[in-house]
């Protein structure tokens, strides 16, 4: 793995952490809302902790889609598991939770997990690239103007005709 995949995964695991936080304090500070009641929705919103939260989640969103681009879910997920321990870390010492025993013991387990994935391959099978969803299928077929038939296209460029 480059570089830049691991700061692609250092990415997701900070900025889940600090948009969850921030969104977090701002909603402390607007209280109880209600999804039946639009002008107190538009009112959190408007709180200056409630947007940047929501611009460090987008942020998030991107760099995930960006790490699923590449990775498996199931790599991608613990890898950026450590976000739980700056989580608690944030939510201990910033924002003056109360984080119990049992889920201090449960951010250990989780990270104990990552150890389990840190040596894995990022993809769990080289022909991952290959095998196709029928949504994919139709996706390059429709993009390239026919039927996605990998065998037939290895075949014709083996046999030196154009697929």
């Amino acid at each position: 793995m480059t570089f830049r995949k691991y700061l692609v995964l250092a990415g997701v695991t900070v900025f889940g952490a600090a948009g969850d936080s921030v969104l977090s304090h701002g909603m402390k500070q607007v209280g109880n809302i209600s999804i039946h009641d639009l002008p107190s929705l538009i009112f959190a919103v408007m709180n200056p902790y409630v947007m940047a939260g929501i611009l460090l989640l987008l942020t998030f969103i991107v760099l995930n889609m960006t790490a699923l681009s590449w990775a498996d879910l199931t790599y991608v997920l613990p890898a950026t598991s450590m976000g739980y321990v700056l989580l608690a870390l944030s939510a201990r010492f910033i924002l003056h939770e109360q984080v119990s025993l049992m889920r201090w013991l449960g951010i250990v387990l989780i990270s104990g997990g990552v150890g389990f994935i840190a040596g894995s391959p990022a993809l769990t099978s080289p022909a991952h690239q290959d095998e196709k969803s029928p949504f994919l299928a139709a996706q390059g077929a429709a993009r390239n103007g026919g039927p996605e038939n990998p065998t037939h296209a290895e075949e014709a460029v083996s046999s030196g005709v154009e697929p």
